[in-house]
């Protein structure tokens, strides 16, 4: 019975959001708890701890270190959905930190610094947001930042990753093109 409600919610969330959650029946062949742990852990990573743009930032850098396509026009929706301005979303595709606005900004330059294994800027980054927001913050980004890798390396290593794509931003195809996974 709980297999076929979980079966249901990933219908349910493929439908929603035009999203191929075939890798969550992998998971959830292994039984409902799998499912349920890993919904569990991805749930880690959403935190009114700190602001939606810099929340928004850490998880693009985090989907795109493991993503072309997919999994990061989905995170890109899910930060629309959740109020991040449209405009802001294809500067943190492309790293413009100018145009992404000082808040994006800054989740980003956060972002890139723990995958970088960048200590100086890593540092800055963590004393300003703690500064600004408070240390629950820098938390909170970092949770953002690692559960947002854990979608794209689940679904490749089960085979579903197969689709680069552009992405697009408010309907509008961005500049920005995922034809092949890009390093970070």
């Amino acid at each position: 019975m709980i297999k076929a409600l979980l079966r249901r919610r990933i219908a349910a969330f493929e439908t929603g959001w035009g999203y191929d959650a075939g890798y969550m029946n992998d998971l959830l062949a292994l039984g409902p708890w799998t499912l349920i742990r890993f919904g569990l852990v991805a749930s880690l990573g959403h935190s009114a701890a700190a602001p939606g743009a810099a929340l928004a930032a850490a998880r693009i850098v985090g989907t795109l270190s493991g993503d072309c396509g997919p999994c990061t026009q989905l995170t890109i929706d899910m930060a629309e959905k959740g109020g991040v301005r449209p405009e802001v979303l294809p500067a943190i595709l492309v790293g413009d930190l100018a145009a992404m606005g000082e808040t994006a900004a800054l989740g980003y330059r956060f972002a890139r610094a723990a995958l970088d294994r960048d200590l100086e800027t890593g540092d800055a980054a963590r004393a300003e947001i703690t500064r600004r927001w408070g240390g629950k913050a820098v938390t909170a980004l970092g949770l953002a930042l690692t559960t947002a890798q854990m979608y794209p390396t689940v679904k490749y290593s089960l085979g579903h990753g197969r689709t680069c794509s552009r992405v697009t931003v408010a309907g509008t195809p961005t500049p920005f093109s995922l034809a092949e996974p890009i390093a970070v």
